[in-house]
């Protein structure tokens, strides 16, 4: 009965937020392929450690996307680099086939500021990642992240006046 349960309640938390943890992983690695092996782990990892939850200690979705920001850690460490990502990595393939113009025209913003993106300090990277691929609120990435509430809120604050000023260099 303790394992139906166990599988149950695995049931609901990936439901729940496969899709958030997903976005994250994928908004980090920019790799579909990668962002789909990881967020693999993260739940592998997660169900192994199901039981060692503890409720009252962080809220499920702090428990994940500490798990998740720990798998993504591991897949740039096994790959023997650090956090940066190239600009070849933040590029979409190219279409096959011919787009209208303001669907070119919004895939180069796209690209533009996933280049602005990329240039913040891994720290702001990862809690942009966080709020805005994921939508969680500052607490929750204060609690993920080990930082404090106001921290977090100056961090996303300055970051997004840095993504701001890059993006109106670029006329955007």
């Amino acid at each position: 009965m303790r394992d139906m349960r166990r599988t149950t309640d695995f049931a609901d938390i990936y439901d729940r937020y496969f899709s958030r943890v997903y976005n994250y992983v994928r908004y980090r690695l920019r790799s579909p392929e990668a962002a789909d092996d990881v967020a693999g782990r993260v739940f592998e990892a997660a169900l192994e450690k199901l039981g060692t939850y503890d409720p009252s200690r962080a809220p499920v979705q702090v428990w994940l996307f500490a798990i998740a920001r720990n798998a993504i850690a591991d897949w740039f460490r096994a790959r023997g680099r650090g956090e940066g990502v190239s600009l070849e990595e933040t590029a979409e393939p190219a279409a096959k086939e011919p787009r209208a113009d303001s669907v070119l025209e919004k895939e180069q913003e796209n690209a533009m500021l996933l280049e602005a993106v990329a240039a913040l300090e891994p720290r702001s990277r990862d809690i942009i990642a966080l709020k805005f691929s994921s939508g969680m609120t500052n607490r929750d990435i204060a609690a993920v992240t080990g930082l404090g509430e106001s921290n977090v809120g100056v961090i996303i604050y300055r970051a997004v006046k840095r993504l701001q000023e890059a993006l109106a260099e670029k006329k955007i």
